[in-house]
């Protein structure tokens, strides 16, 4: 009651200064509308993105499921999980313990920039719970311009949740600061972020009855309370904290163009970029702390470093410099596309467990595996690329981009990384047809952690080969009639996976993953219904087991009264029973599985999303059907998705 309380104030004092900012606005003179942007590696360039103000489908976005028609999480916002999407689901990273917590991160590849003219201060909090599940999310987007040219911004996201089962609790700390300066002959753009997230980490419950058939495990009472449910695990929690600056600069060389009158007088002048120079900076760094003061020898098969208390230690770091030189494209009009080489260093460093012990008068240990006398605590690994880049980002009737890289130095000596994008559009009658298609073809070592890792109940040493990966596709949208059709084809030879034992494996030969997705909109006047259904197979399913069908539909109506815009209605996330992968929390990781199969069970939710000037609020409850139809509501082995309960939440855009 405190929280709804805290909201209905929020936005009672919202309200009037939001009103007297529109009264103000319509004194003004017309300013040139705001406008946003990603960037894009590794030289810098710009797509264009959306400014978060629409209130459709607001409120999905307090639930983990929200990241994808199909994810497996370990329950909690803000918690560990993996996209069941295969096409979504983003190449294993250098320092894998992140990989998890992935939709949670930003990063350089997901940060919008913008140039809104006048100030912008986006401000969200969402709650659900009560004392003993609270929920809360607060999230800040600041922006604002210094001049035309430069700009600078802000983010901050928190999430706290005590979650719905017993030592589940996480505490997510995100925060950033952005700028750029767009100048005719000067460009730069920037990004810090600096994330902390810290976890605890159950195991799982103990036994699934529990949630399927609790009257077996409760002496015949039928109604559970999740917090009251035993879990594998009471003192473990892992931290994963982290920081990514990127800064690109570009200095463009080109020539004044100008523009006279009838009486030869110079009217305005433009700067035409012929040529530009390249330099981006990126420096990431990460740490994973794995701790536990209550071992649970049922849990973990081996104990190597300390019987008595787990305290793993992992961190790492990168720093790349590009340097690049480009014909830009567009400086006459015989210059279609724009042509670019590169030269990037890359240096990384990682930090492991040390192992202090005498091992031979502790005899509880396990002893290291066959092969492994010791692992380095430290290594230092450098590598560089030489790259080409071939781009053609103005028409409107044909874009097109392709970059390829090749390693020359190090580990990375022999890996190449190829990608391309075309895209055009196709008139039909009435309409334009969007088409485009893509390819890639990856061959790259396998980071040093998946071939070296040393921690109290995991040690490895492989000499894996180069990870090849070869994927082409393609997609066609017809706005008009609300339809997006999608498929692609993708080889993967040397796959590195974990087995069931949760130790890196590779598979020797080569595992093909097709997918197709349909996505299909139907309105008509207030009613609306969204549908995405996609189809995937693996062609190995030992080696990669993916659902074979996922659906999406959010079916609702959507009307404004007066002043007040709404949109009610349910959504659901579906997919077919398949062998889930199972979570290792040590290493915040997940592992193929072949003992059950999870799956077949749809999660709903029920919401209302509104929004009145330019302050959004949503009230929903999440799982509505929990209990409906069946109670196998298990993510991943052991792990139940969250019960029913009710969320609420509101978001204000400050502008000025």
């Amino acid at each position: 009651m405190k929280k709804i309380l805290l909201i209905l104030i929020l936005l009672t004092f919202s309200l009037p200064v939001l009103h007297a900012q529109e009264e103000e606005h319509k004194k003004q003179p017309v300013l040139q509308p705001s406008f946003a942007w990603r960037m894009i590696e590794p030289l810098g360039l710009q797509e264009d993105a959306t400014i978060d103000t629409l209130p459709d489908n607001y409120g999905q976005r307090s639930v983990p499921s929200a990241v994808s028609s199909a994810y497996a999480t370990t329950g909690n916002l803000g918690a560990e999980g993996i996209n069941l999407i295969w096409s979504e689901r983003a190449p294993r990273s250098d320092f894998f313990f992140r990989d998890g917590l992935r939709p949670w991160i930003p990063s350089i590849n997901t940060m919008t920039f913008y140039n809104t003219r006048t100030p912008m201060t986006l401000l969200s909090y969402n709650t659900a719970g009560g004392r003993d599940n609270a929920q809360e999310r607060l999230g800040v987007t600041f922006s604002g311009n210094i001049n035309a040219k430069a700009q600078i911004g802000a983010l901050l996201d928190y999430i706290y949740s005590k979650g719905c089962y017993a030592n589940q609790a996480d505490k997510d700390l995100i925060w950033g600061f952005s700028g750029s300066y767009m100048g005719d002959r000067y460009e730069m753009q920037a990004f810090y972020n600096h994330y902390n997230l810290l976890n605890k980490e159950n195991g799982g419950i103990t036994d699934s009855l529990y949630i399927l058939d609790p009257a077996l495990v409760q002496g015949g009472v039928t109604k559970v309370d999740p917090k009251t449910i035993p879990t594998r695990l009471t003192g473990a929690h892992t931290r994963v904290s982290g920081q990514e600056l990127v800064v690109n600069n570009r200095y463009k060389v080109g020539f004044w163009e100008e523009e006279r009158d009838e009486n030869d007088s110079v009217i305005n002048k433009k700067y035409i970029p012929v040529t530009s120079f390249i330099y981006n900076l990126r420096f990431i760094s990460g740490k994973h702390m794995f701790r536990n003061t209550n071992p649970n020898s049922d849990f973990f098969k081996n104990v190597y470093l300390n019987p008595e208390m787990t305290a793993d230690y992992n961190s790492y770091w990168s720093l790349q410099n590009t340097v690049g030189v480009s014909l830009l494209e567009g400086f006459n009009k015989y210059s279609k596309f724009g042509l670019s080489a590169y030269l990037t260093y890359e240096i990384n460093k990682y930090t492991q467990t040390l192992d202090t012990l005498d091992r031979a008068s502790i005899e509880t240990l396990t002893p290291f595996p066959e092969g492994i006398s010791s692992i380095d605590p430290k290594a230092t690994e450098n590598k560089a690329f030489v790259g080409a880049q071939l781009t053609k980002q103005q028409g409107s009737i044909l874009r097109y981009s392709a970059t390829a890289e090749f390693g020359v130095i190090g580990k990375a000596a022999g890996d190449i990384r190829v990608n391309g994008q075309i895209d055009t559009r196709l008139p039909l009658r009435f309409d334009t047809i969007d088409v485009q298609a893509f390819g890639a073809f990856r061959n790259e070592a396998t980071p040093y952690l998946m071939r070296n890792y040393l921690s109290n109940h995991f040690i490895w040493q492989n000499d894996f080969g180069k990870e090849r990966r070869f994927n082409v596709g393609g997609s066609l949208t017809v706005p008009r009639t609300g339809t997006h059709i999608s498929a692609q084809v993708e080889n993967i030879q040397n796959y590195v996976y974990f087995n069931n034992q949760f130790l890196p494996a590779q598979h020797s030969g080569s595992v093909q993953v097709f997918s197709a997705r349909l996505k299909q909109d139907i309105r008509f006047r207030a009613f609306n219904w969204e549908n995405t259904i996609t189809y995937q197979t693996s062609s190995n399913d030992e080696v990669i087991s993916l659902p074979s069908l996922a659906v999406y539909s959010n079916m609702y109506l959507k009307f404004k009264i007066a002043t007040l815009f709404v949109q009610f209605g349910v959504d659901c996330d579906y997919y077919t029973n398949y062998y889930a992968p199972k979570y290792q929390p040590a290493t915040a990781s997940f592992a193929n599985q072949h003992e059950m199969k999870l799956g077949n069970y749809p999660f709903m939710n029920l919401y209302a999303n509104l929004k009145l000037s330019k302050t959004r609020f949503f009230v929903m409850f999440s799982h509505i059907n929990q209990g409906w139809f069946s109670n196998n509501y298990f993510s991943l082995p052991n792990y139940p998705l969250n019960p029913r309960r009710l969320q609420i939440g509101l978001s204000v855009d400050f502008a000025d």
